[in-house]
C-alpha cells in the first residue's frame, strides 16, 4: 500500500524479481536519473501510474543499494492497458518508461 503522499502502482502491476542477484555487479543502478516515457507508454499507462512505478523501483533500489537496468512490471490482468508489461530502462543519461516493442 502507498504511503498518502505517494501514488500507489496498480494492483494489476507487479514488479518482477530481476535476471540477475541483488548483489551482482550490474545490479547499481539507482533509477535517479532523468525520467522519459516513449509516447506508447505514456498514452497507455498514464502519467500517475508511469509515477506511481518509478517510486516502487526506486524505492526497491534504495532498499537493495542497486538494481539491474531493467525492470519490468508484469501486467496480470490481460484486459487492462491491452495486456502489456511496462518496461524501465535506466542507461547512463536517463530513466526511459516504454513498452517491450518499442525497445
Amino acid at each position: 500500500m502507498g504511503r498518502p503522499d505517494r501514488p500507489a502502482v496498480p494492483c494489476h502491476l507487479r514488479l518482477k524479481p530481476q535476471e540477475i542477484p541483488y548483489d551482482h555487479p550490474h545490479s547499481r543502478h539507482m533509477f535517479d536519473k532523468n525520467f522519459v516515457s516513449t509516447r506508447a507508454a505514456f498514452q497507455l499507462f498514464g502519467p500517475e501510474v508511469l509515477f506511481a512505478c518509478l517510486l516502487r523501483i526506486q524505492a526497491e533500489a534504495g532498499r537493495h543499494g542497486g538494481l539491474d537496468y531493467l525492470q519490468v512490471f508484469e501486467n496480470l490482468e490481460k484486459i487492462r492497458h491491452d495486456g502489456k508489461n511496462l518496461w524501465f530502462i535506466q542507461d547512463g543519461v536517463a530513466v526511459t518508461a516504454l513498452l517491450p516493442e518499442d525497445y
